[in-house]
């Protein structure tokens, strides 16, 4: 990629942050580094000077690509409040490259949801934008994430679904085993900063692992 702007590489990634989602967000950020991409997340780093919505308005700009799963907006049940953090992201996402300059024109997002047409119930607004949903499936997941960088973003001569799937699950054996092996526990796994795992990734993958 030699001295290519990092802005054309970035992926920010628009998604809950809970013990139910890992299973959805540890084969996304394997896909999207598969395809030789840098996920850029909220959770990348913790400064507690650093006001959340600047962070996450900083890393939009700084992404060409974003990927929005809007699959947890509703409550889990009845009296808990809807999830708006999703929607709001999106939002900030989309009003960058309508009213943003330059590069920044050339922004483009994924959106994905539980259910097909799912999150239209509950942002009638977003009615004729593609979207992609993973009915809470894994492998599915994988599939559509990486169908989306071929058919948005262009990139050829990538792996089937099927083997980013195998070779990611390969890679959380070797990861697991491993990391017990190096002193760490489940929960010390469960609750690894997402920038340690991304290295964990790359550095699986630059070892020829795929």
């Amino acid at each position: 990629m030699g001295d290519e702007d990092p802005f054309e590489r970035n992926v920010f990634i628009n998604c809950p942050f809970d013990a139910r989602y890992l299973p959805l967000l540890q084969p996304l950020l394997f896909t999207v580094v598969s395809l030789g991409f840098t996920p850029k997340i909220a959770l990348d780093r913790s400064d507690s000077a650093e006001l959340r919505l600047d962070k996450i308005s900083w890393l939009i700009q700084q992404s060409r690509f974003s990927i929005h799963d809007l699959s947890r907006i509703q409550a889990a049940r009845k009296g808990k409040f809807s999830r708006m953090n999703m929607p709001f992201e999106f939002g900030i996402d989309y009003g960058c490259r309508l009213y943003g300059r330059g590069k920044l024109k050339s922004k483009a997002c994924l959106i994905l949801s539980k259910r097909q047409f799912e999150h239209m119930r509950a942002i009638s607004d977003v009615a004729g934008i593609d979207a992609k949903h993973h009915n809470d499936h894994p492998p599915e997941l994988v599939r559509q994430v990486r169908n989306w960088f071929v058919e948005t973003v262009g990139v050829s001569g990538v792996p089937s679904a099927s083997s980013l799937w195998y070779r990611f699950t390969d890679f959380m054996t070797d990861f697991y085993e491993k990391r017990v092996a190096e002193g760490f526990s489940p929960d010390d796994l469960n609750s690894m900063p997402v920038r340690e795992f991304v290295n964990f990734i790359l550095s699986w993958t630059k070892a020829g692992n795929a």
